[in-house]
């Protein structure tokens, strides 16, 4: 399992003093404005400020100009486990599903390689025919065993709504 999680990628600076913007990748964006530090490529960072209003905006302790923020785009902010939001009854961090092999009742199907965060998460599936994706539904799902690294789906239901890449 992760020890840590993406939970957003900076944009760009904002403004002169250090201000960073960040896109969200998590399904709270509230969780910025507790949010007391942050990983960034290994380095353990302090927020000093983070504002979630038209967009989410941190400031970093020693980030304090423009220059010095430009150095962080495209880059991802990291938590701890420890430190991440306590997840509700049957979610999953993205990070402890990615590898999972994914099975329907009739066997095997691939690995589940990225999950893309929307309203509706997107999974993809490398399988042996290709790249396979689905929107996760409750009722494509017959279960979820993160310790083992197994997710089952409901074969009749993936074939209504999988799309094959080609």
């Amino acid at each position: 399992m992760e020890d840590y999680f993406k939970i957003g990628r900076i944009v760009k600076p904002r403004g002169i003093k250090g201000e960073l913007k960040v896109l969200p990748l998590t399904d709270d964006v509230k969780r910025f404005s507790s949010l007391k530090s942050a990983y960034i490529d290994g380095t353990l960072f302090k927020v000093e400020k983070a504002t979630v209003s038209d967009g989410v905006y941190i400031k970093l302790s020693g980030v304090n100009d423009r220059n010095a923020a430009e150095t962080f785009r495209g880059k991802f902010l990291l938590v701890s486990r420890e430190n991440a939001l306590p997840l509700s009854e049957n979610s999953y961090y993205i990070a402890d599903l990615i590898g999972a092999k994914v099975y329907t009742e009739n066997g095997e199907i691939g690995v589940l390689e990225d999950v893309i965060s929307a309203k509706t998460d997107i999974f993809t599936v490398r399988t042996a025919k290709g790249i396979l994706r689905f929107p996760f539904l409750k009722d494509l799902v017959i279960k979820i065993n993160v310790e083992d690294g197994v997710i089952t789906l409901k074969e009749k239901r993936l074939n209504e709504v999988g799309l094959y890449e080609v």
